[in-house]
């Protein structure tokens, strides 16, 4: 016990690890932090730094959004869970659906998958022009759970929590 009084600092930054997991994944899933990380394939980039403010995405922009999904049934636990996603489509943009690729403007974004790794079913998202307020999101990876999906849906304005810059 007298080892541990000396090394303190060795253990005290694992549990403030762990105190910041268990906030991050069961009291308040936004992030907080000027910094995000992705570990997910859907970016190729695994660190960020958040821009908060009213400012309103444009094309191209990556963002944090907490997600709320089309159709949330499905998918609980992914309630209020932070995505980082690219901006594809704005307002008045035009989606259309041949098949399984899904286009904006003409301009295809990729295929939508029938299902998910653990087999559930899909849907790509219907036709349409972009409300205001609202954006089409997506991932760089192909498996990336996006606006492609009528399960995902659109991201609304109100969703954003900031506009991201890749570190690295």
């Amino acid at each position: 016990m007298g080892m541990m009084r000396r090394r303190w600092y060795l253990v005290a930054p694992v549990v403030a690890i762990w105190v910041l997991a268990y906030i991050r994944l069961f009291i308040a899933p936004t992030p907080r932090m000027p910094l995000v990380f992705n570990w997910t394939p859907s970016l190729p980039y695994h660190v960020a730094w958040m821009h908060v403010g009213p400012r309103t995405p444009g094309r191209g922009d990556l963002i944090v959004f907490a997600f709320s999904g089309g159709t949330p049934k499905p998918f609980p636990g992914l309630q209020g869970q932070p995505f980082f996603k690219r901006v594809r489509g704005l307002p008045g943009d035009v989606i259309t659906v041949q098949g399984r690729t899904v286009l904006v403007n003409g301009e295809p974004m990729g295929l939508a998958k029938p299902f998910t790794h653990d087999r559930r079913p899909l849907t790509p998202i219907a036709p349409l022009v972009i409300p205001p307020g609202q954006f089409y999101v997506q991932g760089a990876s192909a498996d990336s759970f996006d606006s492609r999906y009528q399960e995902s849906g659109l991201v609304a304005q109100g969703q954003i929590v900031a506009r991201v810059h890749p570190l690295f």
